[in-house]
């Protein structure tokens, strides 16, 4: 077995460096230098009023030993309260607690652990935690945040149902069993984790973050079975409201206490009173669907039956008319009226031919009675110049001028001899 070379540092026989800055891996401080370092600069710092959530309380002689959380992030301090300051709250204190303590910072240079001795510790009240939700509710909802319009509808029926459970509890059975109750097909997705206590709000958030990315994951159920007003406080968390406001897959709240409205309540897609009531919220119940469906069948084969009677009565009362009955009927009808038309108009146009031929005739005789050419028939004839000019007189005329003659069979030339 080979191990890695271990450079060894000449001790240095020079001065100690003055700052830290001067300090270097052949001038180094030692531990005993730097702890005591370490511990007057803390030991300058003022003490400090500082709030936060109990956990890991322990009795000791006349010490209370507890870890101080932050209620939003990880982070916490070590905390030593003498048990005479504690005395009036001692019975009203346990973990999830929420406390004020004015206290010191202290470094043990010893063990090189940072740990505050308070003097002076209060507990945070109900009434007082309450006016914190009313606040917080206000800013959120200044946001938008309880706005109905930004909820989504819940599917009728999803794939896979994403569940946030306590990792002990009735509320994983009542969800679970009710919905497969309803549908046995679907699926669940389950996140059992710490729902009260310093621990709640980062794991009900990180649960809300995977099943949210999760694309299986139709519906987020969020699920506890009650409980007291300060086992609640984690779901009127903000950063836990707000990581629920960012969820884009529907929420469903299920903390079912009806005394007091969590936030999470209010930012959910939908509230169920109950994590059964959720159950029923989530899946149609199979049974109640199946009646449905044929209820609509049935209406649909009555609705249909009925069109199909009334049509076809429609159609035999059509179908029962004369006219329908026999069809021809209205045709021989107007053939006898087209026959006497056609009849009538023939003997009109025959009658107004007959006149018409008489009229005819008769302005024949009158043109040729009166036309030039019938007088020229009878012996006639009409003289006129070369140049096309009818003589009527003697005097129109000169000696040898040309004439044209006109006669019943054609035309003459002459010439005037005298005049």
């Amino acid at each position: 077995m080979s191990s890695e070379p271990v450079t060894s540092v000449p001790a240095s026989s020079g001065p100690r460096p003055l700052k830290a800055a001067d300090t270097t891996p052949e001038r180094p401080w030692p531990v005993r230098h730097l702890a005591p370092k370490i511990a007057d600069y803390i030991a300058k710092m003022p003490p400090v009023w500082v709030e936060g959530q109990v956990l890991n309380l322990k009795r000791w002689n006349t010490l209370y030993f507890l870890t101080l959380r932050d209620t939003d992030l990880d982070m916490s301090l070590s905390v030593t309260v003498p048990a005479a300051s504690m005395r009036l709250i001692a019975d009203k204190v346990s973990d999830g607690a929420h406390l004020v303590v004015h206290a010191r910072p202290q470094f043990h240079a010893k063990k090189g652990t940072l740990t505050f001795a308070a003097d002076d510790v209060r507990l945070v009240g109900l009434g007082e935690l309450l006016a914190r939700i009313e606040h917080l509710k206000g800013i959120l909802g200044a946001e938008g945040l309880f706005e109905p319009a930004r909820k989504r509808a819940l599917p009728f029926l999803p794939r896979t149902v994403g569940l946030i459970v306590a990792q002990q509890g009735d509320a994983e059975h009542d969800v679970v069993s009710n919905a497969r109750a309803r549908w046995a097909a679907v699926e669940f997705e389950i996140r059992r984790v710490t729902v009260q206590g310093p621990r709640a709000v980062p794991e009900v958030s990180a649960a809300i973050t995977e099943l949210d990315a999760d694309p299986r994951v139709d519906v987020i159920v969020v699920a506890r079975g009650g409980g007291s007003f300060e086992d609640l406080l984690p779901f009127s968390n903000e950063a836990l409201v707000r990581v629920a406001a960012a969820c884009r897959t529907p929420l469903v709240s299920a903390i079912g206490h009806h005394l007091d409205t969590p936030l999470l309540d209010l930012v959910a897609d939908f509230r169920a009173s109950t994590p059964t009531d959720a159950a029923k919220r989530i899946v149609p119940d199979v049974s109640e669907e199946r009646s449905r469906i044929a209820q609509a069948r049935l209406r649909a084969r009555a609705a249909l039956t009925s069109r199909v009677q009334r049509e076809q009565s429609g159609l035999e009362q059509l179908r029962s008319r004369p006219v329908l009955r026999n069809p021809v009927t209205l045709v021989d009808q107007h053939e006898h009226r087209v026959d006497a038309l056609r009849q009538s108009g023939r003997r009109a146009l025959h009658t107004g031919l007959v006149h018409g031929l008489a009229e005819v005739a008769g302005l024949a005789a009158q043109v040729r009675a009166l036309s030039p050419a019938a007088t020229l028939d009878r012996g006639y004839a009409v003289v006129q110049t070369t140049g096309g000019l009818v003589v009527r007189d003697p005097v129109e005329v000169a000696t040898g001028d040309g004439l044209r003659v006109r006669v019943a069979r054609g035309e003459l030339t002459a010439a005037v001899t005298s005049a």
